[in-house]
């Protein structure tokens, strides 16, 4: 018979066993969901990073700022946001029109006379017509130099002083190629981005000209970058002291490494600056934002936002960015600010066709409220991520993509509507990407450029061509202008 002594020693062992099973069990299940909020963590990474990876593939160039060029093959569908208009497509009633119109005094007449009846044979050379009817060609002439020799007298008076007449400006060599030749080369090499081989393909195909190479090429382009160093610093000047200016820049391959190409764009001059950097040094060393006091209009780059100047932002920018929230995480908010923005644009468009200077009051502060409310709302759909409890991090907190925006309408609500204020400020900066827009095909055309100077060169004779133009001067009219000491220089605004 068992005693209580065993008794109670096989109890006390039955109830280690127990405890020494329960503590085990606990352990596990402490590690399982160690386990489970391990593999949670994982699992909310990979899906935080296929997100970031399926939204990065979903933009292109109509929800970000990815230029078009790099949609590939699969472009996407174009989607204005221009609302669509009320007007048929072609020319408007009252448009005049552009037609050939035959002139008054044709520079060859060809007479075509009848000598014969075509019915019986008689006779007609000597007959009087009832009548001419007239047909005009337009046509080039047969394309070749024309060469000019400046013949010089050499006299020699009773006295004895030898007297030597003297040669025109353009005749500074005993053979030499003229003013108008040297100005379509430099035409087609800088204004309409012809390489070197093709350059001189043209001018010996078309003109004749079996004797230029590469390097007189180049130096037509050094001599005529170098008569416009006075006129490109006026430009730089004229710039400095406009009102409104359009800042922007792009990357351009030089001597094998990337440069910075930075422009600045009004409605009547175009400047370019070329730097080894993009940032402030850059902006610096260029000299039209140190002593800017205009309104500058730029995108969200921070180095503009260093200058002690009133600034403007391109909406474009913004749209593309809107676009994105709202076709990719159903941003609602981001919907209603687009549409907003395109709202307040098409306000002062039709006010500024009507000819008024500016919006009512009531009504900027219609659309100000507006805004505001926009912003508070997004505000609400994207709250603060909160902290993760760890120890504190240096530096700025990560935010997501929406939010980063949502402090930029926080932030800047003055620049982002300074078109709405007023009207000389553009809806977007555009005006600025249109002129870098040709930097980037020039390179598609004839790659990259083997020298600074070459890249200095090309922005210098750009800059002069497209502020020309933007004063209604023929391209080939001002560049032969600088061939022959008498350079265009815009003096004042005349927008």
């Amino acid at each position: 018979m068992m005693t209580r002594e065993q008794a109670h020693a096989i109890y006390r062992a039955g109830e280690e066993t127990v405890v020494r099973v329960l503590l085990e069990m606990d352990a596990r299940i402490h590690a399982l969901e160690r386990q489970v909020q391990e593999l949670t963590v994982r699992l909310e990474a990979s899906e935080q990073r296929v997100r970031q990876l399926e939204e990065q593939r979903a933009k292109d160039s109509h929800n970000s700022s990815k230029p078009p060029s790099s949609d590939g093959l699969g472009k996407p569908k174009p989607k204005s946001l221009r609302p669509r208009s009320r007007r048929p497509s072609g020319g408007q009633p009252g448009h005049p029109g552009q037609t050939l119109q035959a002139v008054e005094k044709p520079d060859h007449t060809l007479r075509h006379p009848v000598t014969r009846c075509s019915d019986c044979g008689r006779s007609l050379a000597d007959q009087a017509p009832d009548r001419v009817e007239h047909r005009q060609v337009f046509d080039l002439p047969e394309p070749k130099l024309e060469v000019t020799e400046h013949q010089a007298e050499i006299k020699t008076c009773a006295c004895g002083c030898v007297n030597r007449a003297a040669f025109p400006p353009e005749a500074t060599a005993p053979v030499q190629y003229g003013t108008r030749i040297k100005s379509v080369a430099v035409y087609l090499k800088e204004y309409q981005l012809l390489p070197f081989d093709r350059l001189t393909e043209i001018l010996r195909d078309i003109f004749g000209c079996q004797t230029v190479s590469e390097g007189t090429l180049a130096n037509l382009v050094a001599a005529c970058s170098q008569r416009l160093e006075p006129v490109d610093a006026a430009i730089r000047d004229l710039a400095t002291q406009a009102d409104v200016a359009g800042f922007d820049e792009t990357g351009v391959r030089a001597i094998g490494s990337l440069h910075w190409l930075h422009t600045v764009s009004t409605s009547w001059l175009t400047w370019y600056f070329a730097h080894k950097r993009r940032g402030r040094k850059a902006m610096d060393a260029a000299g039209v934002l140190p002593d800017f006091r205009g309104r500058a209009v730029h995108d969200f780059w921070g180095s503009y936002l260093d200058y002690d100047c009133d600034h403007a932002f391109c909406n474009a920018h913004l749209l593309r960015e809107l676009i994105f929230l709202w076709e990719e995480q159903q941003q609602t908010w981001a919907k209603d600010m687009l549409d907003h923005l395109l709202a307040i644009k098409e306000a002062v468009d039709t006010a500024r066709a009507a000819g008024r200077a500016a919006l009512p009051t009531e009504e900027l502060d219609r659309f100000r409220r507006r805004y505001l409310q926009n912003v508070d709302a997004g505000y609400a759909q994207n709250p603060a991520a909160e902290s993760s409890g760890g120890p504190p991090r240096r530096g700025r907190r990560k935010q997501s993509k929406a939010r980063n925006l949502l402090d930029r309408f926080h932030n800047h609500p003055d620049g982002i509507l300074a078109f709405m204020y007023d009207f000389s400020v553009p809806f977007d900066n555009n005006l600025s990407e249109r002129d870098l827009r040709m930097m980037k095909l020039r390179q598609k055309i004839s790659g990259t450029f083997r020298s600074f100077a070459a890249l200095v060169n090309f922005c210098r004779i750009r800059g002069y061509v497209a502020t020309a133009r933007k004063n209604g001067l023929n391209a080939l009219e001002a560049l032969r202008r600088v061939f022959t000491g008498n350079p265009f220089l815009p003096t004042a605004d005349t927008s």
